[in-house]
């Protein structure tokens, strides 16, 4: 006789699905990786770029050495002379430094809203797949049903239910909808 297996035993153990629900995990953390990988140096110096510009540490360090240029160029810090009393150049520096992180943030945005838009994609073809997967089901219920001459109050609503409704023929009713809604 041998040592019970642990890890028979942890999936005794596990909930319906578990192993389902990890594989799916394991899949998006992979295509993350892979993502990540695949992303150019232009992408990762943007992203870096913009995520220090979004931080504490980027607020503090301006807060730090726009201060020390203001006190300086009011002569509170007699030590170092004025050589920017207009503060022109601050204006010059600020606005440099601002259209360069605009231009920076702007490009980790872009690359985010397509991998939003990929993300979306994916979600839809997975709620399309169970739309389908779902009017097959309710279409095997009912020929069960019939075969078995069950009836039921909602025999009307399911037959509703079990009919085919495609991504263009809902994008058809809500362009038609639109239409409509402007109109009035």
């Amino acid at each position: 006789m041998g040592m019970p297996d642990p890890q028979t035993n942890a999936e005794a153990t596990e909930p319906p699905g578990a192993r389902r629900l990890d594989r799916n995990i394991r899949a998006i953390l992979q295509q993350r990786e892979d993502e990540e990988r695949n992303r150019n140096l232009q992408d990762r110096v943007s992203e870096r770029i913009t995520n220090f510009a979004g931080s504490w540490k980027f607020i503090l360090l301006h807060v730090f050495l726009y201060g020390i240029w203001i006190g300086v160029n009011l002569g509170l810090l007699p030590i170092v002379p004025v050589f920017d009393p207009t503060f022109a150049t601050l204006a010059m520096v600020a606005s440099v430094e601002a259209i360069f992180i605009t231009t920076f943030i702007l490009i980790t945005q872009n690359r985010m809203a397509a991998n939003d838009a990929k993300r979306a994609d994916l979600n839809l073809q997975v709620s399309l797949l169970a739309e389908q997967e779902a009017t097959q089901l309710l279409t095997l219920t009912l020929a069960i049903a019939e075969r078995l001459d069950v009836r039921t109050d909602v025999n009307d609503a399911i037959h509703e239910l079990a009919t085919e409704i495609t991504p263009e023929q809902v994008l058809d009713r809500l362009e038609e909808r639109e239409a409509d809604r402007s109109d009035h």
